[in-house]
């Protein structure tokens, strides 16, 4: 929940963390790094829950204090103090550097699915599966969990998902007379129709985020990214990509996208008063969107994503893990509090009252869960649009192990075919010329 706002944090500070991921990440594969723990075993866990100690969390997860004190008081031998390090590029920065140089580093960290094999890759987080939570994976949804089941091993517990929807001003709609769109053409053609009628008006915004089209190239059915240990591999035109490029093209050029930045304060105006009639987005954004635009309430729907052939297929948009850093000087007390954190109902319950969307199963089908009926969203369970987005995302997808890096000069690429209202397919060649170059600089094998 939340993971994609926080996705607009600096460049700077993303450059930073990959240059510190990318000294350590080719020589610490199978290396034993900088950290304390050792391996375990599952009966570890009850035991450290019982000894007690104390334990430094990293997040910026609205419910984490709330969590943490209800941990503690069904633990009460146990202290958790919970660090807001910064929120995603932020908290990487100060967690590299702690990794990096052996100490300062927290217990249990957040971290979004995309970064995580960074820090995996860079020997920095504990292989959990000594704590038998490989046996843990029918809790989770498949595309979460293998965000976190990486090169063999278990780094990590999911905590919420971010399967992408469509959500849409219905008042907008009627007004116009557009039809709720099941493919992308349809959705081109509402957005002509909308912005003819109208100029003020748009389909959606678009100013150029990774975050925002990397999904939509996985929904495509893109696979632009794979590595094997050192051996990368980059064709960001390859099918999907091209398939995704092409067809937002056909939005980005006449113009039919407001070029406002997602999570300005002109972007949340612009949801309020029907300026921007739908976003493309994670299961995460209703209670964003209930929390942060009041003037919205009653007019907004959630549906399932457009596709290019009607088919409700789907990608993972945002979403965060927890891991326990190697560096901890209790390991299984750790892994005892993130599995507490990330796999009971108690504190999931917690999690799920600040507006997050879970990653697991049981949660996701609870009847209550899905007979949700918001009054923000007209009435409608929404939930159940959710629920079964999350069961439609397209397997396979795999990202960088400098992935960071690669969201950060996006804008100096992609970006500028969005500043210039030209050829996508040209901004993510010349991001991949980036992204190989740089590969090597860092010692990766890169192949186009």
């Amino acid at each position: 929940m939340f993971n994609a706002i926080q996705r607009s944090t600096g460049r700077i500070a993303a450059t930073l963390i990959v240059a510190g991921l990318a000294a350590v990440s080719l020589t610490a594969c199978g290396a034993s790094g900088n950290g304390n723990a050792q391996p375990g075993s599952a009966s570890d866990l009850d035991a450290a829950l019982e000894a007690g100690g104390e334990l430094t969390y990293w997040t910026w997860t609205p419910s984490g204090e709330a969590q943490a004190e209800a941990f503690m008081k069904e633990y009460p031998n146990v202290k958790v103090t919970v660090v807001n390090a910064g929120t995603a590029t932020d908290e990487y920065t100060k967690l590299q550097n702690a990794i990096s140089a052996g100490s300062g580093a927290p217990d249990v960290a957040q971290i979004e699915y995309y970064a995580l094999q960074q820090f995996a890759l860079s020997d920095g987080l504990l292989d959990l599966g000594a704590y038998g939570f490989g046996d843990l994976e029918s809790d989770y949804t498949a595309s979460t969990w293998g965000a976190v089941n990486l090169n063999g091993g278990i780094y990590g517990l999911p905590q919420d998902s971010g399967p992408m929807v469509m959500l849409y001003n219905k008042a907008v709609f009627d007004q116009f007379g557009l039809s709720v769109p099941t493919t992308w053409s349809e959705y081109i053609a509402d957005a002509q129709k909308l912005t003819a009628a109208d100029p003020s008006k748009f389909i959606t915004n678009d100013a150029g985020d990774p975050g925002f089209a990397q999904p939509l190239i996985w929904q495509a059915g893109g696979q632009p990214y794979k590595t094997d240990g050192s051996s990368v591999t980059i064709d960001l035109q390859d099918a999907g990509s091209k398939k995704w490029a092409d067809t937002w093209n056909q939005l980005l050029k006449p113009g039919l996208l407001a070029d406002i930045p997602t999570w300005s304060d002109d972007w949340f105006r612009a949801l309020g008063d029907g300026t921007i009639s739908t976003i493309i987005t994670g299961a995460w954004m209703p209670g964003i969107l209930e929390s942060s635009v009041p003037d919205g309430a009653g007019d907004w729907r959630v549906a399932p994503l457009p596709s290019y052939d009607g088919s409700p297929v789907t990608a993972e948009n945002g979403g965060s893990a927890q891991s326990v850093i190697k560096q901890s000087k209790n390991p299984a007390l750790a892994a005892a509090f993130l599995k507490w954190l990330n796999n009971s109902d108690a504190s999931i319950d917690v999690f799920l009252g600040t507006g997050g969307f879970p990653s697991t199963t049981a949660q996701l089908e609870d009847p209550a869960f899905l007979e949700e009926a918001p009054e923000y969203f007209g009435g409608q369970q929404i939930n159940q649009v959710l629920v079964e987005s999350s069961k439609n995302v397209v397997p396979g997808w795999e990202y960088l192990p400098y992935q960071v890096y690669a969201n950060s000069v996006f804008p100096d690429t992609v970006g500028q075919a969005y500043a210039n209202r030209s050829d996508l397919n040209a901004g993510l060649t010349a991001w991949q010329e980036n992204l190989v170059t740089y590969g090597q600089s860092q010692g990766f094998d890169v192949n186009k």
